[in-house]
Formats: structure tokens, sequence, C-alpha cells
């Protein structure tokens, strides 16, 4: 497997695993429905490690824009590679999404709420100040890439069948921490991808993808990625 194909289906994985668990919280008629924030966050963050433990051997599982872009500033990561690794994150989270929306068919016309249905793809701000979401958003985002360096750092070798486990928990962390105010994008593919799928997709009364608010969980999460990365290098060297 390439690492395109890796980072791809990385990706999926983390898509199919996350926006499942919030599909199964926020539709209507499912077993989850309403099981509230603990089971969303924790969704995620074992479907970070799943994407991770998936790739992880092949690509190095970045499976996150931010965090390759964070790598390759620092000099840990070819710049020629980064097109390649982000164009297969991108497509594997809009995949990713059309499965999650393939699992949840029975429940997309009997949830009327469409704020709900655009939900499952992608995040939204609790109070809606475009300024202090991107903020937040780059907070989150520069405590998971200084997160991953540590775990990598700590965890000899790296390929240790703990090291996804750990980011898994730290996403966990973020989520419960740092995530209530946007809902924890801390990846553009991980929002992109799937609002794509939502605008694209046939689904009944979805309304709006809500594209005014779609670059904040893509310039956040970059712009604390590069911070998180270039901290962790000049504080741990």
């Amino acid at each position: 497997m390439t690492s395109f194909m890796a980072e791809l289906v990385g990706t999926m994985i983390l898509v199919i695993l996350g926006d499942g668990v919030v599909a199964g919280v926020v539709l209507n008629k499912t077993k989850a429905q309403n099981s509230g924030w603990m089971v969303i966050t924790t969704g995620w963050g074992m479907a970070v490690a799943m994407g991770v433990y998936a790739a992880g051997r092949i690509s190095g599982a970045h499976i996150n824009p931010a965090v390759t872009l964070g790598l390759a500033a620092i000099g840990k990561f070819p710049w020629s590679s980064v097109p390649s690794y982000l164009a297969a994150q991108f497509l594997g989270a809009f995949l990713g999404g059309v499965v999650v929306w393939l699992a949840y068919l029975a429940h997309w016309p009997v949830t009327e709420d469409q704020g709900a249905k655009l939900a499952v793809f992608s995040t939204g701000p609790a109070i809606r100040r475009l300024p202090m979401n991107v903020l937040t958003e780059a907070i989150g985002t520069f405590v998971l890439v200084f997160g991953i360096l540590a775990i990598v750092a700590n965890t000899a070798p790296a390929q240790s069948g703990l090291t996804p486990l750990l980011i898994g928990f730290l996403v966990w962390a973020i989520g419960l921490s740092l995530g209530a105010p946007t809902g924890y994008a801390i990846n553009p593919a991980r929002d992109l991808g799937p609002r794509l799928a939502h605008a694209l997709l046939p689904i009944a009364g979805k309304g709006s993808s809500d594209w005014g608010y779609a670059w904040v969980p893509v310039v956040g999460p970059i712009i604390g990625g590069l911070l998180g990365a270039t901290a962790y290098v000049k504080i741990f060297g």
C-alpha cells in the first residue's frame, strides 16, 4: 500500500467512526440518541486511534493536514510529499462522510433538525464569534500537534502498539477540555471533506452546509498545528 492510500484509508476510518458516533447521538430514533458529549468525545478519541493504527506503519498516519503541515514546517516531513498527503486526507474524509450517510440512511428522513444533520458531517460553534472560534480551534490543534510530538518522542519505538492509543487519549482529552466551544475540528480534512459530502449527498431536508463558517475549522487548525510543532522543537529540540 502506498502512503497516499494509507492516508486515505486512515482518514476515512477516522471519519467513519467519528462522524458515525455523532450521527448515533444526534439523529432521531437511533439507539444512542441523546447519549451526550462524553459518548461523542470518546468515540472520536477511539476513531483517531483506529485511523492511526490502520495507516501508521505505512505513512506515519498523519490523517490530518494540520499535522502534515506542522511536521513539514519543522523539517520532520518533506514538503514534496505534502500535496499528496493532503489530497489523500481530504478525499478519505469525504468518502468517510459518504459511508456514514449510507450507514444511517433510515434516520435522515425522520430527523427534522437541519443543524443536527449538518453536525454529523462538520463542526459548528456554540457561540458564533468567528475570530474567537478560530482561536479556539488553533489552541486545540496546538495541543494536538504538541502532544503528538511528545507522545512519539517518549514512546520507543514510535511504532509501539501503545502510540496510536495514546494519541486517541490525547484527542479524547482535547474534546473534553477544549472541544465544547466549536466542536473541535482540529483537523481541516475531517471538517471540509464531510461538509462537501453533506452539500452533495441527497439528504432530505438537510438545509445549508454553512460555507460561511467552513474556513474557520481549516484556518484555525493550520495555525495551531504550525505553532504547536514549532513550540515543541523550540522547547525540547
